[in-house]
């Protein structure tokens, strides 16, 4: 499954490459896959690559949201080019109650693009995920751009509005099925 990034998080259309999210079957979970461009800004967290960093969404990073919208469980898992990750597990809007869990994350990098890839275990994933979006983010002040596969839709907007990646009402629905086939059941977690 190929999603691509063609939106700000407002409705427009991005005015580079959009980024691009696979997600592709693993013997025991999701492969996730990243394409996007690199724009190197801000600089790169002062974590190590390859570990979780708390607070990555301040930096540049690729975001992706599986939610289950009748218990409003979900996985947050954010990417940044630099190497770092960020795996949040939250019951309910902005409520998190599991962060920082381990990720085999691997990331190539040239002066323009960058490209990730992560394996998402089962056990990450809460039960009967049924809703997806996913968020690129990059820029510092007030060049931050905040981007969405499924954005806030143009006649919905407040004034004064700011970027909220938990809006769950604007995802729209998701199957592993059409991954793993119409029989397969997704597996149970030990963790939720």
């Amino acid at each position: 499954m190929d999603f691509k990034i063609e939106h700000t998080w407002d409705g427009f259309p991005v005015q580079h490459e959009p980024v691009l999210v696979r997600l592709s079957p693993g013997d025991s979970g999701v492969m996730m896959e990243v394409s996007a461009p690199f724009f190197n800004d801000p600089p790169d967290p002062l974590g190590e690559p390859g570990k979780p960093f708390n607070e990555l969404w301040d930096y540049e990073v690729v975001e992706a949201f599986f939610l289950n919208d009748r218990t409003e469980q979900y996985l947050e898992v954010e990417l940044c080019p630099h190497g770092q990750h960020l795996v949040l597990l939250l019951s309910g809007r902005r409520n998190v109650w599991k962060q920082g869990l381990a990720l085999s994350f691997k990331v190539s990098r040239g002066e323009t693009k960058w490209e990730g890839k992560t394996y998402l275990p089962w056990c990450y994933f809460p039960p009967n995920v049924t809703k997806f979006n996913s968020f690129a983010i990059h820029g510092s002040n007030d060049k931050r751009h905040y981007e969405a596969l499924y954005p806030v839709p143009q006649h919905e907007l407040q004034q004064g509005q700011k970027p909220d990646f938990h809006r769950l009402e604007y995802f729209k629905p998701f199957s592993f099925n059409t991954l793993f086939g119409e029989e397969w059941k997704q597996p149970k977690s030990d963790l939720w």
